[in-house]
C-alpha cells in the first residue's frame, strides 16, 4: 500500500538536507546550447515555436535581472534569449516596470509578451519556491531549468502553487529538459506542476521530470473550460504523482514515450470530451494509469504500443471509469506533425538518460539510444538572411572585415582553456598555425593591456577542418556578458563594447576544432 506523497518524501528530504549542510552542489556541463534541436510536437504547429531566436542574448543570475531583461527590450515582442544561472527566489526577484513588460515580485511573470527563451546554463538554474507564470503570451521556450516547491498556501506563496502555469490566450510554448518538483500535495500547500487553462494551445513538454507532487498538471480548469489543447508530452518522467498526469478537460493531447512510475491514485485522466493519443509509454508500479476519473463527463483515448508493468486497476463504478485492465481505443486522433517512436521497452532507459535539467540536452531519435543535441542552435538568426549582422555567411567568412585586426599588435595577448596547442597561434597572422582544444569544446581569448572597442570578430578555421565548429558563444570576459551566440565559424558581429579581454567559447563541434586566427575588429 502506498503512503501519501508527503510521507514518502521524508527520507528523500532528509538526504537532501544532509547534502545541503555538507555544501554539496550538483553541477551540469559548462553550458547548454539554447533550444538545441528545435521544438517538437504541437509546439511546431500554428507557425512554430522559436522563442527568442535572432534576439539579443543576456545573462541573468536573479529574478529581478530576468524581469529587467524583459523590460529593457524595444517592445514586448522584441526577441530575447535569457541565459539563467544560479538560484532564483523571492529574495532576489522584484517587480520591474517598463513598456515591454508586465512583471510581478512573487513569480517570474511572462505576461503580454512574446518571442522569449529562458534557458539554464553554467552550473544550472533553479527557481526555488518561485513559479513561472505565462499569461496572454506566445512563442515562449523554457529549457534546462529546475522549478521546485512552489506553494499556494503557507509561506512563501507563488503562482497559485504551480511550478509552470499558463492561462488566458497563450500560444506556442515549448518546455524542454526541465525538472518540475514539489514536496507533497495540496494539504502541504502545493498545486500543479504544469497547468494550462483559459485558451492555452500548441504546447509541448519534452524530456522533463515531474515528481513528488499530488498533481502533475491539468489542461482546462473546469469541465466548461474546453478551449485548451493541442498539447504534446513526450520522453518525460512522471514519478511519485498522485493524479493528473495530466488531467485533460476537452481538447487533444498526445502522450508518447513517457515513463510513468508510482502514479498513486490515477494517471492520464481524459474527460469532458477530451481526446488522448497514448503511444509507446511505459507505465510502472502504478494505479489506474488511464481513464475518466472523478466525473461522469467522459473523455476518449487511442492507445498503442504501451507497456503496463505492475499496474493495478480499480472497479468501474459511478464517476470512476479506468480504461484497464485491457485498455482499448475509444477514438482515433490524427497527429499533424512527424515524430519517431522509441519502442516502449526501452523508454525507462532512454528517459533516464535524457529527461530533466542538467542532462546535457540529450534526445532520442527513435533508436533507443540517447543522442547528443544537434550543435546547430535555432536561437541563432536565420543564416540565409543577408541583413543579419551576426550571420557568419555575410560577409564571406574568408573575407575579413575592414579595419585593423586588433588581435595582432595593439598590446594583445591571449589565453585558453582545454588547450591542446598554443593560443598564440590564433593571433600570429599565419593560417598555417592553429589553436585546438584537447577535445571538442573549449575557449580561447584575446586580451589587451588597456581597453579596446570591439564590435566584430572573425574566426578562421584551419585548412581541412572547415565546418567543424558547431555552437559557440562570444563573451565579454571582463563582465561575463554574452555578446553573441550561434553556430559555425566566420564573421560574428555584435554591438560594439569596450573591454580588455574577449573570449570565443566553443560549446559544440563535430570533431576537434582548429582555430587558425581569432581576429578582432572595432565594428
Amino acid at each position: 500500500m502506498r503512503r501519501p506523497v508527503a510521507l514518502r518524501l521524508q527520507a528523500a528530504l532528509g538526504t537532501l538536507a544532509l547534502a545541503a549542510a555538507a555544501g554539496v552542489v550538483l553541477t551540469m556541463p559548462e553550458t547548454a546550447s539554447a533550444a538545441a534541436g528545435g521544438a517538437t510536437g504541437y509546439a511546431t504547429q500554428n507557425g512554430g515555436t522559436t522563442g527568442g531566436a535572432g534576439g539579443q542574448t543576456v545573462r541573468a543570475t536573479t529574478g529581478t535581472a530576468i524581469h529587467e531583461a524583459l523590460c529593457g527590450r524595444a517592445s514586448s515582442s522584441t526577441p530575447i534569449v535569457i541565459e539563467v544561472e544560479g538560484t532564483i527566489n523571492h529574495g532576489n526577484t522584484s517587480k520591474v516596470s517598463g513598456d515591454s513588460c508586465n512583471t510581478a515580485a512573487d513569480k517570474i511573470e511572462l505576461k503580454q509578451v512574446s518571442n522569449i527563451t529562458i534557458v539554464g546554463v553554467g552550473s544550472g538554474a533553479v527557481f526555488d519556491q518561485l513559479g513561472i507564470h505565462i499569461r496572454e503570451s506566445s512563442n515562449i521556450i523554457i529549457q534546462n531549468v529546475t522549478v521546485r516547491n512552489v506553494k499556494k498556501s503557507g509561506s512563501p506563496t507563488s503562482n497559485g502553487g504551480d511550478a509552470i502555469g499558463m492561462e488566458s490566450d497563450v500560444r506556442n510554448v515549448w518546455v524542454d529538459h526541465s525538472t518540475l518538483e514539489a514536496s507533497g500535495g495540496e494539504s502541504e500547500g502545493y498545486d500543479g506542476l504544469f497547468d494550462m487553462k483559459d485558451n492555452t494551445q500548441y504546447v509541448t513538454l519534452s524530456y522533463s521530470v515531474l515528481r513528488n507532487s499530488g498533481r502533475g498538471g491539468l489542461i482546462g480548469s473546469s469541465e466548461s473550460d474546453r478551449s485548451n489543447g493541442y498539447v504534446t508530452f513526450h520522453h518525460n518522467l512522471y514519478e511519485n504523482i498522485d493524479s493528473r498526469a495530466p488531467l485533460l478537460r476537452g481538447g487533444t493531447a498526445h502522450m508518447y514515450n513517457n515513463h510513468y512510475v508510482s502514479l498513486n491514485k490515477s494517471g492520464i485522466n481524459s474527460r469532458a470530451g477530451a481526446k488522448a493519443k497514448v503511444d509507446n509509454n511505459y507505465f510502472e508500479d502504478s494505479k489506474d494509469v488511464l481513464g475518466t476519473f472523478y466525473t461522469d463527463e467522459a473523455g476518449t483515448w487511442q492507445v498503442s504500443g504501451n507497456i503496463y508493468d505492475n499496474v493495478t486497476w480499480s472497479e468501474r463504478s459511478g464517476d470512476n471509469n479506468p480504461a484497464g485492465p485491457d485498455p482499448q481505443s475509444t477514438t482515433t486522433v490524427s497527429i499533424p506533425y512527424s515524430y519517431t517512436l522509441d519502442d516502449a521497452s526501452c523508454v525507462p532507459s532512454v528517459v533516464s538518460a535524457t529527461a530533466g535539467a542538467n542532462k546535457g540536452l540529450k534526445v532520442s531519435d527513435g533508436s533507443c539510444t540517447p543522442q547528443s543535441p544537434d550543435p546547430t542552435d535555432p536561437t541563432d538568426p536565420d543564416p540565409t538572411d543577408p541583413t543579419d549582422p551576426t550571420d557568419p555567411t555575410d560577409p564571406d567568412p574568408t573575407d575579413p572585415p575592414s579595419g585593423t585586426n586588433l588581435s595582432i599588435g595593439a598590446g594583445s595577448d591571449g589565453s585558453s582553456k582545454a588547450s591542446g596547442t598554443s593560443y598564440g597561434n590564433v593571433r600570429d597572422g599565419d593560417l598555417g598555425t592553429y589553436w585546438s582544444p584537447a577535445g571538442t569544446t573549449g575557449s580561447v581569448s584575446v586580451k589587451w593591456s588597456s581597453a579596446q572597442t570591439v564590435g566584430k570578430i572573425n574566426i578562421r578555421e584551419a585548412a581541412g577542418s572547415e565546418g567543424t565548429i558547431g555552437s559557440y558563444r562570444v563573451l565579454n570576459h571582463d563582465t561575463g556578458a554574452v555578446l553573441a551566440s550561434g553556430s559555425g565559424a566566420g564573421v560574428i558581429a555584435f554591438s560594439p563594447v569596450s573591454l580588455e579581454k574577449i573570449t570565443f567559447e566553443i560549446t559544440g563541434a563535430s570533431g576537434t576544432p582548429k582555430v587558425a586566427e581569432f581576429e578582432t575588429y572595432g565594428g
